[in-house]
């Protein structure tokens, strides 16, 4: 196995380990650290998605280093740490403390963090993250309720959360290809920067900035900093996977779950509602009175006669966020709706549900955990970064993970018709 990696949420992982497979590389991604008796022994790949963005920073650390024991013994040569390409954080971590612990599982003094991913709209400029244009602390990230990100300069954001010295690889250096690269990362590593932030703003840049760093230990970074990685794994081997239009998916009913409160999803949301999509609204206030249940959305989704999708939501603005949160609780408040579409979704398959969207990482955890699947097959791109799988084992599934900033307005409308 030349690579093993750690996705701090299923949904990034999932698109990691699309970006692998995409570019060659026989991927297998688990949920949670992989199995003992899961046979590894074909894959190139094994991503690893863990459900450690928000939790404590120590849990997140145990969780992190377990998986990548296991990946090691499994035969891992390098180890990739994934997070969102928005770089979600606070000041207490946790991808400065998560990396740090890495660093010193794998005995090394160095590594990137480059989150860039500029199909999504993501871009790294002079070490400033910047969302469709937009500086990260100007765009909606600024209110994530769980992570809101004020400070688009990643070198500082990164320095708050690590005592490991903070450096840049600049547009410059990235521009000119990967031997400067590596020379960049010579330098700032002289000057004794252990961590570096890495500029990019295209997709050469990050397979330049992946053949420059594929030897090294640890990597870090969104999906895309690994695009370079399988040809530099390949070494002719194999080309990249063609791609795929039609996926093949058990027999069933179709359904949306979605708790992410992302622009992204909220516009998805409103232009299923427009297409005439069944949609359930999810209020949290109501799930904490016991006004709604699990049990009824579930009666709510059994009656519904239509052979298209139905949504069920917990999607709402940024102060409708702030106004649930000042009432329950900012950790209360997603844990109530989490738990509520967990227990909606452990019921879908009794039902006849076997196709499912599910949008917002901490969401698709909650879903997948719910449903015991513990290991997917990466199916064709819907959009960027956003696969269609099939589970491997247990209950048959087709299962579209999205994260809540990704994918189009039509996301919801435009996946079906990809199954077969």
């Amino acid at each position: 196995m030349k690579l093993g990696c750690i996705a701090d949420d299923l949904t990034g992982a999932t698109d990691l380990a699309l970006m692998l497979a995409r570019e060659g590389l026989r991927t297998i991604q688990t949920i949670g650290a992989p199995r003992p008796e899961l046979d590894l022994s074909g894959a190139d790949a094994v991503v690893a998605a863990l459900k450690s963005r928000t939790i404590p920073a120590m849990e997140a650390i145990d969780q992190s280093l377990a998986a990548a024991q296991i990946l090691r013994t499994a035969g891992a040569e390098h180890l990739f740490f994934k997070y969102c390409s928005t770089f979600d954080s606070t000041d207490e971590g946790n991808i400065g403390p998560v990396t740090d612990a890495l660093l010193t599982f794998t005995g090394s003094d160095f590594t990137l963090a480059c989150p860039a991913f500029p199909a999504n709209g993501r871009t790294v400029y002079k070490g400033h993250l910047f969302v469709n244009g937009v500086p990260l602390h100007e765009s909606s990230m600024k209110d994530h309720p769980l992570t809101p990100m004020r400070d688009s300069n990643l070198v500082r954001v990164l320095q708050r959360q690590t005592k490991r010295p903070v450096g840049l690889v600049a547009y410059e250096d990235v521009e000119a290809g990967p031997d400067a690269i590596r020379a960049a990362f010579a330098r700032e590593k002289a000057a004794g920067h252990q961590i570096v932030i890495v500029d990019a703003l295209s997709d050469d840049h990050l397979r330049a900035i992946g053949l420059a760093a594929a030897d090294l230990p640890l990597m870090t970074g969104g999906s895309g900093v690994a695009m370079g990685l399988p040809a530099a794994y390949r070494r002719g081997e194999r080309n990249a996977s063609p791609a795929s239009t039609g996926f093949d998916a058990p027999a069933g009913r179709s359904i949306i779950l979605a708790g992410s409160c992302s622009s992204a999803t909220r516009a998805q949301v409103k232009a299923a509602i427009e297409a005439g999509i069944p949609t359930l609204r999810l209020d949290a206030l109501d799930l904490a009175s016991g006004a709604m249940t699990a049990g009824t959305a579930l009666d709510w989704l059994n009656a519904q006669a239509t052979t298209g999708p139905a949504l069920i939501y917990s999607t709402a603005t940024p102060e409708e966020v702030q106004a649930v949160q000042n009432r329950l609780g900012r950790m209360n408040a997603g844990e109530i709706v989490e738990r509520t579409l967990a227990e909606i979704a452990k019921a879908l398959p009794g039902l006849g549900f076997t196709r499912l969207i599910v949008a917002g990482g901490e969401t698709s955890g909650a879903v997948v955990n719910a449903l015991d699947v513990d290991a997917l097959a990466i199916g064709p791109e819907i959009d960027p970064g956003v696969p269609w799988t099939r589970s491997l084992a247990g209950i048959d599934l087709a299962l579209a993970l999205k994260s809540g900033n990704f994918g189009t307005p039509d996301f919801f409308l435009k996946a079906w018709t990809m199954l077969r």
